[in-house]
């Protein structure tokens, strides 16, 4: 899964490291708005304005089980 953010982030946001462990610091409100979007349509979850925290923007692990949540919530 990690993997599978990296490359989808990494096409929409090439100048954002995202191997950093402090993501967030990375991100402006756009990039933030971009992440949620992309996630949402890549893995069918819905991803709003509370999901955008520190927590779950911290890095690809963080986001990754924010997408695992996300689903197993659904299912």
């Amino acid at each position: 899964m990690k993997e599978k953010i990296r490359n989808i982030l990494g096409g929409a946001l090439p100048l954002v490291d995202l191997d950093s462990q402090f993501l967030m610091a990375e991100l402006d409100s756009l990039d933030v708005t971009t992440i949620m979007m992309l996630l949402a349509d890549n893995f069918g979850i819905d991803v709003d304005a509370t999901d955008a925290t520190p927590a779950n923007f911290k890095s690809l692990d963080t986001l990754a089980e924010m997408v695992r949540r996300k689903q197993n919530a659904d299912a």
